[in-house]
């Protein structure tokens, strides 16, 4: 390694320590600080100060009701709400009568079949019924067949 590679590494090496440095800037301490007498507070507050809680939003003050209560809301909320409503839509009774009336048009076709008739009769309704208007009654009325 010749001698200007050795300059430039420790340069790059030199720089790289000065951008490291981080400058802190305190300021001047106070003299407005609170002293709590009984050792018991003080314990409790710094029990509550060291535990990392943050609340679910079900209790405040409580770690383990928070818990607990969040648990059982997801649980009854995933578990209970989704699934249990899609096995009962995925089981649910024919609502809008699509399988029965696919069976019933399969009926159908079996008995006029065994019958010997015509799989659609093209006079469903017996033509002796139905009135049409005469020709002189449509007049210029376009008629689409």
């Amino acid at each position: 390694m010749s001698l200007s590679q050795r300059l430039l590494t420790l340069n790059i090496n030199h720089a790289r320590r000065i951008l490291c440095i981080r400058h802190v800037s305190t300021s001047k301490p106070k003299q407005e600080t609170a002293l709590v007498s009984d050792e018991k507070k003080s314990s409790e507050v710094l029990a509550k100060i060291s535990s990392n809680w943050i609340s679910y939003g079900f209790d405040s003050k409580d770690e383990k009701w928070d818990r607990t209560v969040m648990h059982l809301s997801m649980f009854g909320g995933i578990t209970l709400g989704l699934v249990l409503v899609a096995y009962g839509f995925m089981y649910a009774p024919d609502v809008n009568l699509k399988h029965w009336a696919q069976r019933e048009a399969f009926l159908e076709l079996r008995r006029r079949e065994a019958k010997g008739l015509k799989p659609i009769d093209p006079n469903l309704v017996d033509p002796s019924l139905v009135i049409l208007p005469s020709d002189e009654e449509l007049g210029n009325t376009e008629v689409i067949i």
